[in-house]
């Protein structure tokens, strides 16, 4: 069941490829039809899995290379279910939103197409060597999608973006080489290889543990590994910074928790160095938001500050803490898509980002002006979000581990606040009205079922933490929790 879902999209890549039309309409209409088809197909496979079964559920495995113990292995537990269903609207939503992408409109839905299929590959593999091969096949698309279709900036993102995760990608690789030795049979399998992690030294797992947290930290990002980001999303095509900040971070925090998995003692010997490198993303990523005048900028230095409390989250080792983390990767993912696709929408009006030529929104666009100061105050974390119940979550876990310690951490999160009160009181409060056209049907359906996801898993999370609660508790067994 799973190889539908991770080959789907390349199907549609396929389709998008060989269609004889010159217009983008069709190629826009095709890509939609495959990104439809693959959320309803993740939708019906969350309905077939069963939270109270079995650990990993839908569970596949061809072998690849048997000499090198590598499998082509599938399977989900609620964990990665989440993030496949995070993948599969997020995706929807930008392609939905590209209906006017005209000039390099083949090109473009391909590489999203491809893209979304190797995300769903990294969160669907149970062998190692495949997570990997999965991992590197999604920056080919992010680079080309940014190199040729990003601003003017476009190629010095598109290769620092790619310098920066091939590089932690080397250190990911020689970990996972050493987990291999270590592995009963020489064996990738992902059982396999926790088993032998495991039974390791805490010296060696220390060192792998390191070689994996650089592969990951680069991708989440955490400070001072986040260098690629900034100028990333503001190159990158605004549907694609949807993508690149609602699923691809998410990629790093899914490898960490299953390094997690693999690594137990070596998590519990850097459990309150991870809290004080969130700690420090918090605040880095909170005060440089709140200084930007690029709205984009701004945007992409919450997600630093937002991922934070991810690593929070599973620094505490315990169930309320790695739920948190967990609901804060969707979380997140729904909020900052928000926020990219309605920044890319005010660009196309009046092709600046910057914060100081905007006046007042809610005379001439009402309709804008609501849902920047709703995805603003999701951001915020405020009653009734989905990001409430994360950051209740991580914070609650937090001060299980930390008692008192963790009223700086809240206190981080206040700071990072600050950016999105600045920016409401700057587009709907403050400032002589502007003229601008508002959103029209389409961007209108785009934005509203992200809000809908938002406030629906804010005021009823239960499903999501559901799904999550037998995955969670598992991980936090290992650690005694």
């Amino acid at each position: 069941m799973l190889k539908v879902l991770v080959f789907m999209p390349v199907l549609g890549a396929a389709a998008v490829a060989l269609l004889p039309a010159r217009r983008a309409l069709p190629l826009w209409q095709t890509a939609m039809l495959f990104a439809l088809a693959a959320l309803a197909y993740s939708g019906w496979l969350a309905a077939q899995f069963e939270p109270a079964g079995a650990a990993i559920q839908m569970f596949e495995s061809q072998a690849w290379n048997k000499r090198l113990g590598s499998y082509f292995a599938l399977g989900v537990d609620g964990i990665s279910l989440a993030m496949v269903l995070l993948t599969a609207l997020l995706t929807l939503i930008a392609v939905l939103v590209s209906r006017r992408m005209e000039e390099g409109a083949r090109l473009y839905f391909m590489l999203v197409l491809l893209l979304e299929s190797a995300m769903f590959g990294v969160f669907t593999a149970r062998d190692w060597s495949l997570f990997y091969v999965f991992w590197e096949a999604t920056l080919l698309p992010l680079f080309f999608l940014i190199d040729r279709l990003g601003g003017p900036n476009r190629q010095k993102a598109a290769l620092n973006f790619f310098l920066y995760t091939l590089g932690g990608s080397v250190f990911m690789l020689v970990a996972l080489l050493f987990l291999y030795d270590a592995a009963p049979g020489h064996s990738f399998a992902m059982a396999d290889m926790a088993a032998g992690g495991r039974g390791l030294p805490l010296n060696m797992q220390l060192l792998i543990f390191a070689g994996l947290f650089i592969g990951f930290g680069v991708k989440m990002p955490v400070f001072p590994l986040h260098g690629w980001l900034p100028l990333a999303h503001v190159e990158a095509p605004s549907p694609v910074s949807i993508l690149l900040s609602g699923v691809l971070l998410k990629m790093g925090a899914y490898g960490l928790i299953r390094a997690a998995e693999t690594l137990p003692a070596a998590l519990l010997a850097t459990q309150d160095w991870l809290a004080l490198l969130a700690c420090v993303s918090l605040l880095y990523g909170g005060i440089l938001a709140w200084r930007q005048q690029d709205l984009k900028a701004m945007v992409a230095y919450s997600s630093i500050s937002h991922m934070g409390i991810v690593l929070l989250g599973i620094a505490t080792l315990n169930v309320t803490g790695l739920t948190g983390a967990v609901m804060q990767m969707v979380a997140h993912g729904l909020t900052a898509g928000l926020l990219f696709l309605l920044v890319g929408l005010l660009y196309q009006r009046t092709h600046s980002r910057d914060l100081a030529d905007y006046g007042a929104l809610t005379g001439q666009a009402p309709r804008f002006a609501f849902f920047i100061a709703f995805a603003l105050l999701a951001a915020l974390g405020l009653p009734g979000s989905a990001g409430f119940i994360a950051e209740l979550h991580a914070l609650i876990g937090g001060f299980a581990r930390w008692q008192g310690w963790v009223l700086l951490l809240g206190i981080a999160m206040l700071i990072g606040a600050a950016y999105s009160l600045r920016v409401i009181g700057r587009l709907c409060l403050k400032g002589e009205p502007m003229q601008l056209a508002d959103m029209t049907r389409t961007e209108m359906s785009a934005a509203g079922i992200l809000a809908f996801a938002i406030v629906g898993l804010g005021l009823w999370p239960a499903p999501l933490l559901e799904l999550v609660a037998g995955s969670v508790g598992q991980l936090a067994r290992l650690f005694g929790a």
